[in-house]
């Protein structure tokens, strides 16, 4: 996956025309989608997509001037830092609000995009198209914004802060929540096995309080080097790693302290009882902020958390 920060002006160009090409095709999805029940809100999208079009042939035609006719192809995905667009057919299922929000998170997105990649250009006339743009999608962000505030009431929207809400979940939820699954379900095998193997509550808890550690640092590192959050608006790479590596050690740690019971026993069932409540607590944060409906979080997270339980129990007994 390459950097933003290695790419040319020539592969800034081609990933803002394949970006313009599928947020137009999101937004004639969104209006095709809504063009029954809200005719005022697909209009505005097939405005949008219209837009985004006339985007896409100036980049093609300033490509075209400055490197040719061969355009590669260079996505999102294949970037670090980018956030990947869900398709419309997964957005349109939660309801109109949510396609609202969606189509202005998309315009925040792009927005930021053109003015970092201002920055990354010598080139005149590439840098003031790329500015202009910048401000378009600012435009387009501040449509989708009224059509969405259109929908609220207004006790409501005096309420909510959805920017405020938005970087909340992305710099602290979402690496809190990574963190927090990692050092619960795959620090439970070493805890565990360790618990079985030796039925020695002293021993179980050291391993499991070296597992936490050594994943806290681990994960901490992984999501501060992932992504520098200028692109994804994910914000300070440092304080996610610290977000992260501090989730994932508390994560260990929660069913880790039960151990410093004498009482194997006492000791195995409290840290069960653990496990059972950090399990329940990541599928509401799921559930909570990242619109995952609560019996899938459940099951998802539980069966996982289980399959590593008894892999651990199986382990730990086998010595």
């Amino acid at each position: 996956m390459r950097k933003f920060s290695t790419l040319t002006d020539q592969e800034i160009l081609a990933l803002a025309i394949s970006n313009e090409e599928e947020d137009g095709r999101i937004y004639s999805d969104f209006a095709y989608a809504t063009r029954d029940k809200f005719p005022d809100t697909s209009k505005i999208f097939s405005d949008m997509a219209a837009e985004e079009d006339q985007h896409r042939r100036d980049l093609i035609d300033l490509y075209a001037t400055r490197f040719g006719p061969h355009i590669p192809l260079i996505r999102r995905q294949d970037i670090a830092g980018f956030l990947v667009r869900k398709p419309a057919w997964q957005i349109q299922g939660q309801g109109i609000d949510v396609v609202r929000r969606h189509a202005r998170q998309m315009e925040l997105d792009a927005a930021r995009f053109y003015r970092q990649a201002a920055t990354r250009t010598t080139d005149a006339k590439t840098r003031k198209l790329l500015g202009d743009l910048a401000l378009a999608e600012d435009r387009h962000e501040q449509a989708a914004g009224a059509i969405e505030l259109d929908r609220l009431p207004a006790s409501k929207r005096e309420m909510e802060d959805e920017d405020a809400r938005r970087r909340f979940v992305l710099q602290i939820i979402q690496p809190g929540l990574v963190g927090l699954m990692d050092g619960s379900v795959s620090t439970l095998a070493p805890v565990f096995a360790a618990a079985f193997a030796t039925h020695v509550p002293w021993n179980a808890f050291l391993v499991g309080m070296a597992a936490s550690v050594g994943a806290g640092i681990s994960m901490g590192f992984a999501e501060a080097l992932s992504d520098d959050g200028k692109l994804s608006g994910r914000g300070a790479p440092l304080l996610r790693g610290l977000i992260c590596g501090l989730m994932t050690t508390a994560g260990g740690i929660g069913h880790t302290l039960p151990f410093l019971i004498d009482n194997f026993t006492s000791a195995l069932m409290a840290a069960i009882i653990v496990v059972i409540l950090e399990l329940f607590v990541i599928s509401w944060i799921r559930w909570r902020y990242q619109d995952t409906p609560f019996g899938s979080a459940i099951v998802q997270i539980v069966i996982g958390g289980a399959l590593v339980f008894v892999a651990g129990v199986l382990i730990g007994s086998s010595g």
